[in-house]
């Protein structure tokens, strides 16, 4: 009990005495921690998003001419040859007036001077989700656009390849952002160590020659840099979390951000983010420690 009784005194003496730096390492943990776990929380709720788009992604085959029932079957097996499908759906030219009727709404009056079947007949098909890679979509619809009587194929593939580099370039930045945190903590957490063990260099020798043991002079310092830890992420999650809800409250009801349906980190990210955090701070105390402490 006594043994921790100094050491946590000696902690305390080491922040007191080095308070400057200490602030700013925490200050720099906390800034990576936040910076690292919003591209995070934006690449995750990103990729959500791209998986409710691509449960209503959807291939539209517009053909010359309504294809009778043995050529819907010629087009059934032809589709299926390349893979398996969810569903295949014809839609006629009555069939498509209607659609475009009800997606009009109010508007649809403007339908009343055309004729019913000025619009092109096409076959909706849905892919298998095990499909829906971009890839192979594209591949897909290449396919799809060299069976006889197709006019085109479409699938809103501009958008698409838009949002899949778009997560690819988050990916990138979160990637950057890791490695940012990891520098950044153990370097900061290392020269603040550095820096009250270069201070107090003949004071811990004169210790040792007393007869401390090794852990009462190492114990305070590795205490340092998981306190710098616990502090500095348990903090930049906070930040972020209050940075979350500010958003959700200010920009909440309809509108654009709202469509994505953000949600913050379930608890177990929060908690690994924050004990990753932790292990580098520790990893920077002890590998400065074994540098500089000479005891």
């Amino acid at each position: 009990m006594s043994f921790w009784f100094t050491v946590f005194r000696q902690v305390g003496r080491n922040l007191r005495q080095t308070w400057g730096s200490q602030l700013m390492t925490l200050l720099t943990v906390t800034l990576s921690v936040l910076i690292f776990a919003f591209f995070y929380l934006v690449y995750t709720n990103m990729l959500k998003w791209g998986d409710r788009l691509g449960d209503d992604l959807s291939l539209i085959v517009y053909l010359e001419e309504e294809p009778g029932p043995e050529l819907q079957q010629q087009y059934i097996k032809k589709i299926t040859t390349f893979d398996e499908v969810e569903k295949i759906t014809f839609i006629s030219r009555a069939d498509a007036y209607q659609r475009f009727g009800k997606q009009l709404g109010q508007n649809q009056d403007v339908l009343d001077d055309l004729p019913g079947d000025f619009l092109p007949p096409s076959i909706e098909v849905i892919p298998l989700k095990s499909l829906r890679n971009l890839n192979q979509v594209k591949f897909f619809s290449a396919y799809l656009a060299k069976l006889p009587g197709v006019l085109k194929v479409q699938y809103g593939h501009e958008w698409i390849e838009k949002f899949y580099y778009f997560t690819k370039l988050l990916s990138i930045v979160m990637l950057l952002s890791g490695t940012l945190l990891i520098m950044t903590t153990i370097f900061m957490v290392a020269y603040t160590i550095r820096l009250t063990i270069l201070n107090r260099q003949a004071e811990l020798e004169l210790l040792k020659l007393v007869g401390a043991t090794n852990n009462y002079i190492r114990v305070p310092f590795l205490l340092e840099g998981l306190l710098q830890g616990i502090l500095g992420s348990t903090l930049g999650i906070a930040s972020l979390y209050l940075l979350f809800q500010w958003i959700k409250l200010h920009f909440s009801g309809p509108g654009f951000l709202n469509m994505f349906q953000f949600s913050f980190f379930p608890p177990v990210i929060s908690i690994t983010i924050i004990g990753v955090s932790i292990l580098l701070c520790t990893l920077g105390s002890f590998s400065t420690m074994q540098k500089f402490l000479r005891i």
